[in-house]
């Protein structure tokens, strides 16, 4: 994403969909971004992630004099940190209240029962899982819900499906992104276990939909675990 100062935004990746109707130019996905294109824009600041963007390529924007600020984001509270230090970069001249919004709703979150497991696949074909150290994962663990691969060595690892039935959940959670699970694609493959679909966009994202977050993920997680 690239933003000019005092707030008006240059580009965005062809993936970026909030706010609807976004009229800006398109840079290609995180992994692929059009380096030439971004450049050309001229933005004062380019927003990236650690976990989504590759560093070769912010290096080629460094080395043409672009300035980039990388987040780091691996649970709640460093959401609210990150996303205020980016509000600065790019010139906010007050805080938002959605942000304060967030913040209130994440000190008020807690578990609604008994803490439950869970195996959280964010893709199949091959099927992969949150692992370790992840924002989702944290999400999840404030409202309740342990999955059983945060001690695994890698982020995202790969696991076989019938490995993930063998864990032994309390249920399954199944995001609509960033690969989309639906009611017809991702239950059939745990039969017997509770499945929760729930928004890729809350239990992903950090932004004003972390103001809601903890309310919608709630429910889905208490509708699938009762």
């Amino acid at each position: 994403m690239a933003c000019t100062v005092p707030g008006v935004l240059a580009g965005a990746t062809d993936w970026c969909s909030r706010p609807a109707g976004l009229a800006v130019a398109r840079i290609g996905g995180t992994k692929n971004p059009d380096v030439e294109r971004i450049v050309a824009l001229a933005p004062d600041l380019v927003i990236a992630n650690e976990e989504e963007n590759r560093e070769p390529d912010l290096a080629v924007l460094r080395a043409a004099g672009v300035d980039v600020l990388v987040t780091e984001v691996r649970g709640v509270p460093q959401a609210f940190s990150e996303l205020a230090r980016v509000l600065t970069a790019c010139g906010a001249g007050a805080r938002p209240r959605w942000l304060d919004e967030a913040e209130d709703a994440w000190a008020k979150a807690g578990p609604a029962g008994a803490r439950a497991t869970a195996v959280v696949p964010v893709w199949r074909r091959p099927w992969m899982v949150l692992g370790r150290d992840t924002f989702a994962g944290d999400v999840l663990a404030r409202l309740g819900v342990d999955h059983l691969y945060a001690g695994h060595a890698e982020r995202y690892p790969r696991v076989p499906v019938a490995e993930l039935r063998a864990a032994g959940p309390d249920l399954v959670v199944l995001p609509d992104e960033p690969y989309r699970f639906t009611a017809d694609d991702g239950p059939e493959a745990f039969p017997g276990l509770p499945c929760a679909l729930v928004s890729g966009r809350h239990l992903t994202w950090y932004g004003p939909s972390l103001a809601e977050a903890p309310r919608v993920l709630g429910e889905a997680l208490r509708a699938a675990h009762r």
